[in-house]
């Protein structure tokens, strides 16, 4: 007998004021999978503390999770555990600065039944309206934390990112159930949308604010949704403005950079002629990644933990 996949979830009282059939937006960031930077942890993070929140849906984590590939954290002190980091995967019910709803998807990506989980967020699109889905988070690229930050979009109609230039040909990846989402979603004829920043390779460890608050912009221009950017933008000019500080002080981690810069301008360039151009123009002359480490390996290793 085939499970009903609103079991996977329990509909809290949050919604205050809401009709179902009312939301068009779901916007999904989910942890576990590639995230360079913490881009659409960033996205999360900034809109559930900037927007005015409710908690709409819970996962049942028990039954999505393999905690013993992913042990949460629990804190041992003065001979008892203190506490213990729960782990959650939910949807918010938010309202951007002019009152508008958007639905917002968070937490840890399911590492169990995907098609179920899938079905049961197509619930929700079905009970909320939802006419237009987007993905959010970050993939390393090679390109210089000196230029505006990219992104690669994708999307179940060409015309929903046909602004965007594609960067990639066919490339087989590891899944993840964001990608799965689009993709059934799309085999159903609705409308959903990924954009992955992407982020200078050698900064993918620790927090990059500028390209969520590029994510943050795109998310605003396919929805209409007028939503906060002043926060991720002061905090990416001082990140930029440390990573200066550093790139300043060797020669090398320069050079590396300004052959970065030298690789984006060309493909800057080539995409005013052919959009066919890769983002990697010239291999040749761009840095390995061992060398990209081991050049920025002392800023890599003075960040904190959470990316102060």
């Amino acid at each position: 007998m085939t499970r009903d996949p609103r079991e996977l979830y329990t509909r809290t009282s949050g919604a205050t004021g809401l009709r179902e059939g009312e939301v068009p937006v779901l916007v999904h960031a989910l942890q576990g999978t590639i995230d360079a930077g913490h881009a659409g942890r960033l996205v999360a993070r900034h809109l559930t503390t900037k927007l005015t929140t409710e908690r709409l849906i819970d996962f049942d984590v028990d039954a999505l999770l393999d905690y013993r590939s992913r042990r949460p954290t629990m804190t041992f002190d003065a001979g008892a555990w203190q506490s213990y980091d729960e782990p959650e995967l939910v949807i918010d019910l938010l309202r951007d600065d002019e009152g508008a709803p958007l639905l917002l998807m968070h937490g840890l990506e399911p590492d169990l039944y995907w098609e179920r989980f899938v079905a049961a967020v197509r619930t929700v699109i079905e009970d909320f309206g939802v006419t237009t889905t987007i993905g959010v988070h970050g993939i390393p690229m090679g390109v210089p934390h000196t230029r505006p930050v990219t992104v690669t979009a994708h999307a179940t109609r060409g015309e929903l990112i046909a602004a965007h230039p594609n960067f990639f040909s066919a490339v087989q990846v590891p899944a993840s159930a964001a990608a799965l989402l689009e993709l059934r979603l799309g085999q159903e004829g609705r409308d959903a949308l990924g954009f992955a920043a992407n982020v200078p390779h050698y900064l993918a460890q620790t927090e990059y604010p500028q390209a969520a608050a590029e994510l943050v912009r795109q998310i605003s221009r396919t929805t209409g949704l007028s939503l906060p950017l002043g926060d991720l933008e002061a905090a990416g000019a001082k990140v930029l403005a440390e990573i200066d500080r550093q790139v300043e002080g060797s020669e090398e981690v320069s050079a590396v950079v300004h052959a970065l810069e030298v690789q984006f301008d060309s493909f800057a360039e080539a995409t005013g002629h052919d959009q066919r151009a890769s983002l990697l123009a010239r291999s040749e002359e761009l840095p390995s990644a061992d060398e990209l480490g081991a050049q920025f390996e002392a800023y890599l290793a003075g960040q904190d933990s959470d990316g102060d």
